[in-house]
């Protein structure tokens, strides 16, 4: 069985990257809680979370810089693998 993609160097190489861009969510346009970090993240709302704009499971390049963006865990949870970016409950803010 193949490792874990997600488990590698350059997976957590693009989300430092993407991490220190300190982008609001593209799906709300809220601000991200980038102090929240360690166990506690995976389990935060608010926390920083690496989506992909073409979801990995319809095509999407896990490890392409175009494809990554910043994201709330509840708004990439919420999203799921849907191409569409709208998050219900939520406005973008412009």
């Amino acid at each position: 069985m193949p490792a874990n993609p997600r488990n590698g160097r350059p997976y957590r190489n693009l989300c430092a990257w993407q991490r220190a861009l300190r982008l609001p969510c593209w799906l709300c346009g809220h601000d991200i809680r980038y102090d929240i970090t360690g166990p506690e993240a995976g389990r935060h709302p608010d926390a920083f979370t690496l989506d992909h704009l073409l979801p990995l499971s319809r095509g999407g390049d896990l490890l392409n810089k175009a494809n990554a963006r910043s994201a709330h865990r509840r708004c990439n949870s919420a999203r799921g693998n849907r191409t569409s970016v709208r998050v219900q409950g939520s406005s973008r803010r412009w």
